[in-house]
């Protein structure tokens, strides 16, 4: 395992130092499906020069990272390249003890062992990760800060959990809706059953919260005390929210607001912010028994409705997909879906070249790739929630559980450490 685990990190660190050698880097950089004005290396180079001359980075409207990130590459500018190669992933899975009727289902031991290197291959050699690496966007740090969010939720430990998932919240403000698929794993971690009349649920919830925006609260005054300003709140935040910025990118805001009267900005942005936060909801009462699905369900929502949103944030939760490979054989256009996406990533600096340079197009023909593009992740996620969020009470022709009809436990929950029974079942 350590052996293929060493080559794909040597592999994926000699594709990016090539690149970030050649003539195609500052093309790379350049390119809108790669970078945005949240996350661009240039705007972070602006940022440390503006801080050099003593003047406060977010004076202009330029530079929109959190005082942190801009503090880190002040001391780190000279190793920039290597900051953003060096990445971590760890996932470790285990899975034993189920009934026979699920043998098609289970996964072997090897199978299972090769799970981390599978995972470890989507994200390190993907080529979105590539062209975000070698672009030097900071999404490679938001990704890298939930990575540490989702390991250490994993691993049961609460504290560290929330210090992550407060990190990725100041970094990029989206992640706060990952605050409750890593409460309810937690709580599945410490087998405290997910109910409004339980003490023990409220006083753990209560627990993990102060945590949690204890954190925030003092990564935020660490900011002000670095700047001695609370400028980078309205700079940061509230461009995120706002959508100020109408460059193109691969997300849903700019074309719209383009297009739209002043008048009626407000109340669409608005619109558009609460998809993030408002599928929340109905995802925790779907998938309260499947936290780390639901994990991977919120960061792709994220990453598709996000306001500025890059192909980085698209390769988070594609690594994962190795993770339910046990739910390939009920997909349905898979196939096809995988080469929508793959085709819409063809076009689109086709379709730039035709409409900026060439002037044969126009921002219809790109906004309509984009469009197509992200149907396409709304629609590969949609066929992963269907069979993944079917829970064992759910009529059906076929009952594929772990457990003989009837003898389902109440407390049988994923739990990655311990040798208890863990459900894993698809129902039809």
């Amino acid at each position: 395992m350590a052996a293929p685990l060493a080559l794909v990190l040597v592999a994926a660190v000699t594709v990016r130092a090539l690149l970030f050698r050649s003539s195609l880097a500052d093309f790379i950089s350049e390119r809108v499906e790669v970078v945005s004005p949240l996350n661009a290396w240039k705007r972070v180079v602006e940022g440390l020069s503006l801080l050099d001359l003593g003047v406060s980075p977010y004076s202009g409207a330029v530079f929109h990272e959190t005082p942190l990130i801009i503090y880190l590459f002040h001391f780190l500018i000279d190793y920039a390249e290597l900051v953003f190669m060096v990445k971590k992933q760890k996932l470790l899975l285990e899975l034993d003890q189920y009934a026979s009727d699920v043998a098609e289902l289970i996964r072997t031991p090897m199978e299972m062992r090769y799970i981390p290197l599978k995972v470890a291959l989507f994200y390190l050699l993907n080529p979105y990760t590539v062209l975000s690496c070698v672009a030097k966007s900071t999404c490679a740090i938001n990704n890298t800060i939930i990575a540490f969010f989702i390991l250490t939720t994993v691993k049961g430990s609460a504290f560290l959990s929330a210090i992550f998932l407060a990190l990725a919240t100041y970094q990029s403000l989206y992640p706060i809706t990952l605050f409750v698929p890593g409460l309810l794993y937690l709580l599945q971690r410490q087998y405290l059953p997910v109910k409004l009349q339980s003490k023990a649920f409220w006083v753990f919830a209560g627990q993990y919260t102060v945590m949690y925006v204890g954190s925030l609260v003092v990564i935020i005054c660490l900011s002000f005390f670095l700047l001695s300003s609370w400028d980078f709140i309205p700079s940061v935040y509230g461009f995120i929210l706002s959508v100020p910025d109408l460059t193109p990118n691969i997300g849903l805001f700019w074309y719209f607001f383009a297009e739209m009267f002043e008048h009626f900005s407000l109340f669409f942005v608005c619109v558009f912010q609460i998809n993030v936060f408002f599928y929340t909801i109905p995802l925790a009462v779907k998938l309260k028994d499947h936290p780390m699905f639901f994990m991977f369900i919120q960061i792709a929502v994220i990453s598709i409705f996000k306001s500025y949103p890059t192909v980085g944030d698209v390769a988070l939760y594609l690594a994962f997909l190795p993770v339910w490979s046990h739910l390939y054989r009920f997909l349905r256009n898979i196939f096809f879906l995988s080469c929508v996406m793959i085709v819409c990533s063809l076009l689109f600096p086709v379709l730039w070249h035709l409409w900026i340079y060439a002037g044969s197009a126009n921002s219809n023909f790109y906004y309509a790739i984009t469009l197509t593009f992200n149907v396409g992740q709304v629609q590969k996620e949609s066929i992963y929630l269907v069979p993944e969020g079917r829970g064992p009470s759910t009529p059906g022709r076929h009952q594929l559980t772990p457990y003989a009809p009837g003898t389902w436990p109440a407390s049988a929950y994923w739990d990655l450490n311990s040798k208890r029974p863990k459900p894993f079942h698809w129902i039809d």
